[in-house]
C-alpha cells in the first residue's frame, strides 16, 4: 500500500473515475499523487480560483494490485514517449483508452510551455525533448477504471490545508 493524495475544494470520498474534464495529460480520470506536498500546491491554487477552503484528501492505494492486473502505463521520465502521449491526450485523442492506470510525469508549469510550444509548431521534437530532460517529473498517477478506485483505493479522510 502506498500512501496517495488528491487536492481540491472538495472532499472526495468516493472518487468517480469518468467525472473530470477532458484534455488532461492521461485523459478524463481521476488524479492522485504520492506528493503530498504537490497536491497541497494544487489544492491552494484551486480553492484562489473559486475563492474556497484547500482541502487535502488522502488515500492508501493497492499499487502491487493495480499493476499486477496489466492495463497499467508508467512513464518514469520526461521522455518521448510520455511527450506523445501527453499531446495526444491534450489534443483530445484517446491514448489513454487502453489503460485503466496511467501514472507519470505531470505537465505542470515547469513543463507546460515547452509542451505548448511543440503543439503550435514553435519546437521541434529534439528541442523539446531537451529542454524536458532537465526536469526530474513530479509524479501523477490517472485511475482510468471505476473498479480500481471501488476496490484498490482506500479513503483516508480530507483535511483543510
Amino acid at each position: 500500500m502506498i500512501d496517495v493524495y488528491h487536492g481540491g475544494t472538495e472532499p472526495v470520498a468516493h472518487p468517480i473515475c469518468g467525472f473530470g474534464r477532458p484534455n488532461l495529460d492521461f485523459g478524463r480520470g481521476f488524479y492522485l499523487t504520492t506528493a503530498k506536498e504537490q497536491a497541497e500546491q494544487w489544492a491552494l491554487r484551486v480553492a484562489s480560483r473559486r475563492n474556497q477552503l484547500p482541502l487535502l484528501n488522502r488515500y492508501q492505494l493497492n499499487r502491487n494490485a493495480v499493476l499486477s492486473m496489466g492495463r497499467c502505463r508508467l512513464f518514469d521520465s520526461y521522455n518521448a514517449d510520455w511527450f506523445e502521449f501527453i499531446i495526444a491526450c491534450r489534443q483530445g485523442y484517446d491514448p489513454n483508452k487502453d489503460y485503466d492506470y496511467i501514472e507519470g510525469g505531470v505537465a505542470n508549469d515547469r513543463v507546460i510551455d515547452t509542451v505548448n510550444l511543440y503543439i503550435v509548431g514553435l519546437m521541434d521534437i529534439s528541442t523539446a525533448l531537451g529542454r524536458l530532460a532537465q526536469h526530474r517529473p513530479n509524479n501523477q498517477i490517472c485511475i482510468l477504471n471505476q473498479e480500481i478506485a471501488d476496490n484498490y483505493l482506500i479513503y483516508n479522510g480530507t483535511e483543510t490545508i
